[in-house]
C-alpha cells in the first residue's frame, strides 16, 4: 500500500494550510520587491534586468521565459542563435538596449559558438542554490515521481495524496483529477502547454525562484519538509 498524507500538506495548491500560506506570500514579496527594483532608476547589468523580470511574474516567471524561447526553435536544436534570442529578449518587453542585448548573447554564449543552450541559458538565469537546497528540492521531486518516470502527473500524485479534506474535494465543486491537475499547472504557470506533467527541470526552476526570497537555509529546508511531510 502506498503511503498516503492528506491533500492540506500539499505546497501552493491547497491555500488552507499555513505552509502554502508561506509560499504564497513568500511569491507575493518576491513580486513586488522585484518590481521595484526594475524601476528604481539604479544601474543594473542586463541578465540582472531579465532575471528580475521573470522574479516579476512569479514563482513560474523562469519557466515561462524558457518556454517562450523554446518555442522558437523551430529546428529542435535546443539552441538560439543571436537573432533568435534578440527577438525572444524583445517580445519580453524588457527595456534594454541592442548593445546590452548583444552583452546579454556574449555572456550566455561563453564557448563563442554563435548559439546558446537553453538549459544553460536557464541555468544561469536562475539564482544559484546552495547543493542543500537543491538536495531538498530534488528529494520532493523523487517523493512525488512514485514511477521514477522523471516527470511528475496525475498518475503519481494520486499514489502520494489524498485530497479527501480539500473543501473544494468536499463540496463536490473540484473532482480529484481536477484538484490535483491544479496543483500540477501550478508548476506550468498561466501560459505555456500546461500538459499537466512536471518536468524535474519545471521543479527545480519553480523553487529557484522561492528560494531567491529565503535568505535562511533551515528556513528553506522546513518548508519544503513541511509542504511534502518528508
Amino acid at each position: 500500500m502506498p503511503e498516503m498524507f492528506s491533500f492540506n500538506r500539499f505546497s501552493k495548491c491547497n491555500k488552507y494550510a499555513s505552509p502554502n500560506n508561506d509560499l504564497y506570500t513568500l511569491e507575493a514579496n518576491l513580486v513586488s520587491k522585484s518590481l521595484r527594483e526594475l524601476t528604481d532608476g539604479a544601474d543594473k547589468d542586463p541578465i540582472t534586468k531579465l532575471r528580475l523580470l521573470c522574479f516579476s511574474r512569479g514563482a513560474t516567471g523562469i519557466l515561462g521565459l524558457g518556454r517562450a524561447f523554446r518555442a522558437m526553435d523551430d529546428d529542435g536544436s535546443k539552441a538560439l542563435n543571436e537573432e533568435e534570442f534578440t527577438t525572444g529578449i524583445k517580445d519580453t518587453g524588457l527595456d534594454v538596449t541592442g548593445e546590452e542585448i548583444k552583452q546579454m548573447f556574449g555572456t550566455f554564449d561563453e564557448d563563442g559558438s554563435g548559439s546558446i543552450n537553453m538549459t544553460e541559458f536557464l541555468l544561469k538565469l536562475r539564482p544559484p542554490m546552495p547543493q542543500c537546497r537543491l538536495t531538498i528540492i530534488d528529494q520532493a521531486f523523487d517523493k512525488m515521481d512514485r514511477d521514477d518516470d522523471g516527470v511528475i502527473t496525475i498518475e503519481d500524485l494520486k499514489n502520494v495524496y489524498s485530497v479527501k479534506e480539500h473543501p473544494k474535494y468536499q463540496s463536490g465543486e473540484k473532482s480529484e483529477d481536477e484538484i490535483l491537475t491544479d496543483f500540477l499547472h501550478n508548476f506550468e504557470g498561466g501560459r505555456g502547454n500546461l500538459d499537466g506533467k512536471i518536468t524535474r527541470e519545471e521543479f527545480v526552476n519553480y523553487y529557484a525562484t522561492i528560494s531567491a526570497s529565503i535568505d535562511n537555509d533551515m528556513y528553506f529546508d522546513l518548508m519544503m519538509r513541511r509542504a511534502y511531510a518528508m
